[in-house]
């Protein structure tokens, strides 16, 4: 992927969600809701604070992360469905 976020942006794919409930039952693509994990792909250099000094990301690229509803711009890069957001709409990291 040739992009890289400005300021404090980062670029996350979406996870799939379970094709199953874990009873079994097949959940049909109309009814799945959008997932709320993904994983992060880029990472902008940081935001500068009131005295102008470049304050790095805690995340980082390959890091798991949850992330709110409705947070992000979709967008399409190199034909894959990808997400915008700043890291303030980034709920937390999922730790393995």
């Amino acid at each position: 992927m040739n992009f890289r976020p400005l300021h404090d942006r980062v670029v996350v794919k979406r996870l799939e969600q379970e094709e199953k409930t874990k009873g079994g039952i097949i959940i049909p693509d109309t009814a799945k809701e959008k997932p709320q994990e993904g994983e992060v792909m880029a990472v902008g250099p940081g935001a500068r604070n009131e005295a102008g000094e470049l304050v790095p990301l805690d995340v980082k690229a390959g890091d798991r992360v949850l992330f709110g509803k409705w947070s992000g711009t979709e967008v399409k890069i190199d034909g894959e469905d990808l997400l915008i957001m700043k890291e303030s709409d980034l709920l937390g990291i999922i730790e393995q």
